[in-house]
């Protein structure tokens, strides 16, 4: 039987995401036409335009990232200084690698446009598509390239929108195009990431397995509660920090008439602000994890609206908690969640 676990997530690893009136919150966008649904982080506002670089320089400024970025390359655990990331090495029409975030609330993959022109593909020769933020949206370019390989994933004739260099040092997003019989391996210890397809193979006796459900294919959501109230929690690798709605504020304020925190603010996708409230939250369960978080900013983001999570509770859990693990394993075959804390064995 699997041991109750905790994941501390300390205040100073909450960085940029919650904090008011600063930072940019990396979390999920929408993609549309109606062919396209996905998330991805944030994007620049309509208008903007990337610097217009030759491609040979392209190649060079991102060849000077990848060697001057400081280790660890892939795989960087949530510190208290710093919150953690997942990286992939990615292989674009048999350039690369490319060190796109790993996104579990992304359909569709994105790059900048200093890898557009490294792979030299005019971005005015495909359609413009919406991406949804969470704060709103706006309208970005596309490049369409001949394929889109990271370990055992491959992905044929893929139109990735293009997206601001505004993620920490990565090139773009790896959406979930082609993992649903896929089974990704995170070694924040390590430093390692490993794609491969599932084999159906069960945890370890030290690992806490916990299914999931999809939405429509998109989403990780697993059964959490909150404190004393049941929630809907989404399991987002792209976002920062974890996000509240205010359904679940409300919840929670019914149960604690001292529940209330200090004004912040999210800054999205498009540069539009809203408001919300930073609160210390109880901590956060599901299956045998228990996550104490230093503080939930709870606000009535569009992403919830766009995924319809505003009736009934619900929050995003990023990577200032998920960070925290020593192993996570996302098997999407198996519908489940195969984690490891960093305090095992």
């Amino acid at each position: 039987m699997n041991k109750l676990t905790c994941i501390e997530s300390d205040p100073r690893s909450r960085g940029i995401a919650s904090a008011a009136g600063g930072g940019l919150l990396l979390a999920a966008l929408g993609l549309s036409p109606l062919w396209a649904e996905a998330t991805a982080p944030m994007v620049s506002p309509p208008g903007a335009r990337p610097p217009a670089l030759p491609a040979s320089d392209a190649a060079d400024q991102l060849a000077e990232i990848l060697v001057e970025a400081r280790e660890p390359r892939y795989v960087a655990p949530t510190r208290r200084d710093q919150i953690g990331r997942i990286w992939a090495p990615v292989f674009i029409n048999g350039r690369g690698p490319f060190r796109l975030v790993v996104d579990t609330g992304a359909t569709n993959s994105g790059v900048t446009a200093m890898v557009a022109l490294a792979l030299g593909i005019p971005m005015d020769q495909s359609p413009h598509v919406m991406l949804r933020g969470v704060t709103g949206s706006a309208d970005v370019p596309t490049i369409r390239v001949d394929n889109l390989i990271v370990g055992d994933l491959a992905v044929d004739s893929v139109i990735l929108p293009i997206v601001p260099d505004a993620l920490g040092g990565a090139e773009g997003i790896l959406g979930t195009e082609g993992l649903l019989d896929k089974r990704i391996f995170i070694d924040f210890k390590h430093d390692k990431i490993a794609i491969t397809y599932s084999r159906g193979e069960r945890s370890a006796n030290d690992f806490i397995s916990v299914p999931f459900r999809s939405n429509r294919g998109q989403l990780i959501i697993v059964d959490a509660m909150v404190g004393q109230v049941h929630t809907k929690a989404v399991i987002d690798t792209g976002g920062q920090t974890t996000i509240g709605n205010l359904a679940l504020r409300d919840a929670l304020a019914r149960q604690n008439i001292g529940f209330h925190g200090k004004p912040d603010q999210i800054q999205g996708a498009t540069l539009a602000i809203e408001n919300g409230e930073l609160i210390p939250a109880p901590s956060i369960k599901f299956g045998g994890v228990e996550i104490h978080d230093s503080g939930v900013t709870f606000a009535d983001v569009y992403i919830f609206k766009h995924w319809k999570f505003t009736s009934e509770p619900a929050i995003m859990i990023g990577m200032d908690a998920l960070g925290m693990l020593d192993t996570l394993i996302i098997d999407y075959r198996r519908h489940e969640l195969q984690m490891r804390m960093a305090n095992s064995g």
